[in-house]
């Protein structure tokens, strides 16, 4: 008699339990960037299981239905007129080289290329108080976009060195009498010629009463961090003129950068390629005599997870995302970001939500731009992939960026390499007819001053009024389209004089311009 071993109903139940949670247990190391709260991978399960689905439905539809009048369009296109002030830090008299160096001076820059840029011009002026031989600084690998390029790799060294001569010394490394000065021996222990307690925003006499003395004493001094560290108020005159210099016209990007720059503006300016009949109606549109034809708009579209995650807003993509951005923000701040404490009405309402690539593009359709219009995208990466950025498409087809405009073969210099990517964007930014960054950050301070320095039209977007209209789920498009264009009217780069404690490199005027 044959006997079938019978497994008990328990074990035969437990059996798959174990393999599951097994599974659990080797998925974060199989797919790490599932899980990992650092991960730059925005296309996570748990935000896109439901992709995002348009926030306002009613405004987009009515927006693709809309016509730009010739005398709009035109009006829209137009550059800024004369206001009155004209750039001149370049011409302005510093204090020329005079007495002999004090000693050398070393900074270590972090954060992005932005924030970097401006410790540069920064390091300058405080080279030019103490009189200090500038080593050229050293950029510090970010953590998060985990770029190594060096001050060489970004910036004409050369271009740099030269339009200062008359100002200070700079050298592009130091003597081997102080070969030992490194960011390597400094991370090694308690050093005397290192200062890593520079307030922000920081006097000149700080400089003068804490850092001189060791300069003077050893002949070198390194000072590290570097960010945010020489006010920007009660500075002499022409400090400020040589924080411009710098700014405005010492720092050059590489020619590489500049090359691939070139070629992309002349493609944006050039008509769009057509790959479909759709496209071909649009081209015909965009062959008529109108305004914006040979122009373009960068749009600065900031909108990564660290940035959705920290705002505490809803953004569309449903209870899977909530739960992902609020698990995400716990992780990386645990729980102390201050916006968590309010609703997302009460967010939107005070105009403290960054907007969605959905909204910039009500916004830039409101203010008159078309489907005709060449949209350059500046941006890393979006959070929430193709599906989050889809409406943005819709409204405007002929929207490109770098990949789309360029080969891989012409990419290859600056791929995978965050702040060549952020140098590319940066230059042809400043050769756009139009620019418009969707939330504040670095880039768009330094995008604002820059552009103002040059007079160019850079449109600022109202938060407030745009947070207070997007609550509205009941407003019409010609109210909506009313309410942006009187609330932007004086907000498309209309000089803007500095206040105190406000940045030189976001507002040039008055210290870094001139009256016409």
């Amino acid at each position: 008699m044959n006997y079938v071993r019978q497994i008990p109903t328990s074990r035969r139940m437990a059996w798959p339990l174990q393999m599951g949670g097994l599974l659990m247990l080797l998925l974060p190391s199989l797919f790490p960037s599932l899980f990992s709260p650092l991960s730059r991978s925005y296309t996570s399960v748990f935000s896109e299981w439901n992709a995002p689905r348009p926030m306002h439905s009613h405004l987009l539809n009515s927006s693709l239905q809309q016509q730009t009048s010739k005398p709009q369009e035109a009006e829209l296109w137009s550059p800024l007129p004369d206001q009155g002030w004209e750039a001149c830090a370049d011409k302005q008299e510093t204090q020329s080289l005079g007495r002999k160096s004090q000693g050398y001076i070393q900074v270590f820059l972090d954060g992005g290329l932005n924030q970097q840029r401006m410790g540069i011009c920064d390091a300058v002026a405080v080279a030019k108080i103490l009189n200090a031989t500038l080593v050229i600084p050293y950029l510090e690998v970010n953590p998060v976009w985990q770029d190594s390029s060096s001050f060489a790799d970004i910036f004409d060294v050369d271009h740099f060195i030269s339009v200062l001569s008359g100002d200070i010394s700079i050298v592009k490394e130091l003597p081997s009498d102080y070969s030992w000065s490194t960011r390597e021996y400094y991370a090694t222990g308690i050093r005397p010629t290192r200062i890593k307690t520079a307030p922000v925003h920081a006097s000149a006499s700080w400089y003068q009463e804490n850092v001189l003395p060791v300069m003077q004493s050893y002949g070198i001094v390194a000072i590290a961090p570097f960010s945010h560290r020489l006010a920007f108020d009660n500075q002499p005159s022409d400090i400020q003129h040589l924080r411009c210099k710098v700014n405005f016209h010492g720092l050059v990007f590489v020619p590489h950068v500049r090359r691939l720059g070139d070629a992309l503006v002349n493609r944006l300016r050039s008509p769009p390629s057509l790959n479909n009949a759709s496209s071909a109606t649009l081209f015909h549109n965009w062959q008529n005599d109108r305004a914006g034809a040979g122009k373009y708009v960068v749009l600065h579209l900031r909108f990564d997870k660290d940035m959705a995650a920290h705002s505490a807003c809803d953004f569309g993509g449903g209870k899977a995302e909530k739960l992902a951005l609020a698990k995400y923000r716990q992780v990386l701040w645990q729980g102390r970001v201050l916006n968590s404490q309010f609703t997302d009405e009460e967010l939107r309402g005070q105009g403290r939500c960054p907007l969605t690539p959905e909204e910039i593009g009500l916004l830039l359709s409101a203010l008159g731009f078309n489907n005709s219009t060449r949209l350059y995208l500046a941006s890393h990466k979006v959070y929430g992939g193709e599906a989050r950025i889809s409406a943005l498409r819709q409204l405007f087809p002929f929207m490109e960026d770098k990949k789309s405009l360029a080969s891989s073969h012409e990419l290859s210099e600056v791929e995978g390499k965050a702040s060549l990517l952020a140098a590319v964007d940066y230059y042809v930014s400043m050769q756009s007819d139009i620019f418009i960054s969707a939330s504040p950050g670095n880039m768009h301070n330094a995008l604002l001053g820059h552009r103002a320095y040059k007079n160019l039209k850079t449109v600022r977007p109202n938060m407030t009024l745009l947070g207070k209209l997007f609550l509205n789920k009941t407003i019409e498009w010609s109210e909506f389209q009313q309410a942006v264009q009187q609330g932007h009217k004086n907000r498309q780069g209309q000089m803007r004089i500095r206040k105190e404690k406000q940045s030189i490199y976001t507002y040039p005027a008055p210290d870094c311009m001139c009256k016409a």
